[in-house]
């Protein structure tokens, strides 16, 4: 396993160091960070979310990745890791030191945890509405039936909806899909995490 560099990184190193490193690590400003293991939770989570929107998806020209597809993100080179990403009419890819990375993502996904929470609804929320296909953003909880969904209206602005209840539903527009928040947490037991 490859250790966590103890100097400040050019973005040059850090991509060569991520090719060669186990496990995910993201950039910011010259420091590594390690992207913490998940949960359980966090794993059926994204795995649920991921499983259904595939499902749904077959047959169209939309496509689903998951945590391992690298992200160009202008506002935060050289890249990032969304727990899911969907694009519509074809992935584009760029390459950057031999890592192709998607820059067409028109719905991103992260599965929240309480130590990220409030950098993924925060700084890195921000830095993705820097790609220009960004249409949808889904933060889901691990902790309790919640999902914050945004969505960029063609004047710019950004809405949020929050969804709560495992009888509720989450419509995704820029995929005309709707979700049932009971197949996002299937197997998610909240009572365990009290």
């Amino acid at each position: 396993m490859s250790a966590l560099p103890q100097h400040r990184m050019t973005i040059e190193e850090y991509i060569e160091f991520d090719k060669n490193a186990e496990g995910r690590y993201e950039y910011f400003d010259g420091e590594v960070f390690a992207m913490a293991g998940g949960s359980p939770e966090h794993s059926r989570i994204s795995i649920n979310v991921t499983s259904r929107l595939f499902l749904r998806l077959l047959g169209s020209s939309c496509e689903i990745f998951n945590a391992d597809m690298q992200l160009k993100v202008p506002a935060a080179p050289p890249y990032r890791y969304p727990d899911a990403s969907v694009i519509c009419g074809g992935a584009i890819f760029e390459e950057v030191q031999g890592i192709k990375l998607l820059v067409n993502p028109l719905l991103l996904i992260e599965v929240l945890s309480p130590t990220t929470e409030g950098y993924d609804l925060g700084k890195k929320f921000t830095e993705y509405k820097s790609i220009a296909s960004f249409q949808e953003y889904l933060a889901i909880s691990q902790s309790r039936p919640h999902v914050i969904r945004y969505f960029r209206h063609p004047n710019g602005f950004w809405v949020r909806h929050d969804i709560e209840g495992l009888e509720n539903e989450v419509l995704l527009e820029s995929l005309n899909i709707v979700l049932p928040l009971s197949e996002i947490y299937e197997r998610v037991n909240f009572r365990e995490k009290e």
